[in-house]
Order: C-alpha cells, then structure tokens, then sequence
C-alpha cells in the first residue's frame, strides 16, 4: 500500500502529541544505539534526535515515500527502507522505539518477542498503538465494507481488532522484563474543518481499502462512509468537531 504523506500530514500535531507522551516516559539518558521503528516522514525520528543527540539512529520504515521525506528533513539518521514485520537490527540496540505502526502488523506474539531480542540487557522498548477500533471511525469501516458490492474484495482487509488488551502484552512481557510500564489514554482530539473524522481515518485506516477499488467504487465507498462517520461525528456548537481517540503504551526494560 502506498502512504499519502501530505494526507496523514493533515493532523500532524495529533498524531505527534502520543510519542511526545511515550518518549517522556523512557528512561535511558545516553543510549549509544536507537531505531525509530516505522519512522513515516521523521517527524517522530527528530524527536529521538533532539533527545539523544550523540546516539546511532535509524530510522525504518517501508515507505518510500516516506522516507523521502524524512531524509530531506531530518539529518544525522540512517535511513533503511525495509519490511519491519522481519527486519532485525545487526547487533542489539538499547532502545526500540515504535509509534502508530505495530498495529499494521500481525501475530504480535511473535512480532513482541523477537522486537525484544533484538534489544540490548537493560534496553527499552517503546511502543504506541491505536486501541480506538471499536469507536465508529473504525467500525463505519467494517460495516459498509460488509454491506456493499465490494464485500467479497474487502473482508480479507478488515482487523477489527489488530491490538489486543493491555492485559495480552502484560502477560507476553512480564517474564522478560525488569520493569513493565503499560498504560492507555484516550485523547479528546478537538478537529477543524469538513468531516475531519473522515479525513483523518483516510489517510490511515481508510486507506488500504480504497486502494482495494476502482475509481468509481472507491468513490463510492468513500462517499457512503463520509456519510455515515459525519452522524456519527457531529460538528460540536462552535463549529469544531470532538473525536475521542484512545492509544496504548508499553515501556519495558529487557532483563
């Protein structure tokens, strides 16, 4: 699938605001190497930059879009292009930082386990997921995909629940770890424009099913679901409209 960057750029400060609050919580002060996994266009990799100044950084991702992007942007960074449900760094990192990608990907026993043998005895990983699937932004998705012409060609792209419970990846992690911090926040994210919910989801979740269609039927599958998600979103009085987004975090610290 390919990413649109200047679509999901729409709501940039939104989706920064959860690595802001996950990179906040890791506590290694001088790593000497770091991997921004599912770097996008940098905007998250200059933060590891500015924290970490004097570490080896990589930024991954399979986009190149994307990453043509970041390397314009962001200096000082290995950029590797790579699928990262196999990549594996060279030599264990002290820290593994992800955000808003990990969700993409299945079978996250595995995918959890051999993230944290990748990472060096005392390092970190860092993880932020969407857990906002059962909101409607999300189940409008399913459901028109159902109950349209395209049924047949879109059931094998729904995951109605890529990210599992808080409670999952405390069992998968617990026995591996020193410290094990998990935690959820729901963000009431106050959005501008015409059907923002809409717009927001297109330029992620939306996204591969459109790429799915035609251009007529993707149109139309469009246009149905703007339809139903603008009910479901209502401008709030002042002309704004309130989306309520729910994220899931871990930092661990291998043993």
């Amino acid at each position: 699938m390919a990413w649109d960057p200047a679509q999901y750029r729409r709501f940039s400060g939104h989706r920064l605001r959860p690595a802001v609050d996950l990179l906040g919580r890791v506590p290694l002060d001088a790593p000497q190497t770091v991997v921004d996994l599912g770097s996008g266009e940098g905007a998250v990799t200059r933060l590891l930059r500015q924290r970490w100044p004097c570490a080896d950084l990589t930024g991954v991702d399979g986009s190149a879009e994307m990453l043509e992007i970041a390397a314009r942007e962001v200096t000082g960074v290995k950029w590797m292009q790579a699928d990262i449900r196999t990549w594996k760094p060279p030599a264990p990192v002290d820290i593994m930082f992800s955000n808003a990608v990990l969700h993409w990907l299945e079978d996250h026993t595995s995918l959890f386990l051999r993230l944290a043998e990748a990472i060096k005895s005392g390092g970190i990983m860092a993880v932020q997921m969407p857990r906002n699937f059962a909101a409607p932004s999300h189940t409008l998705i399913t459901d028109v995909a159902l109950e349209g012409p395209w049924r047949e060609r879109l059931t094998p792209l729904l995951r109605p629940e890529p990210v599992a419970t808080p409670e999952f990846y405390y069992g998968l992690l617990a026995s591996r770890v020193t410290h094990l911090d998990i935690w959820e926040t729901e963000y009431l994210q106050v959005l501008e424009g015409d059907n923002p919910v809409a717009e927001w989801t297109k330029g992620t979740w939306l996204r591969p099913l459109l790429a799915a269609l035609d251009g007529e039927e993707s149109q139309r599958f469009e246009s149905e679901y703007r339809k139903r998600v603008a009910q479901a979103y209502p401008r709030h009085q002042d002309g704004r409209t309130l989306y309520p987004f729910r994220r899931l975090f871990i930092v661990a610290q291998i043993a």
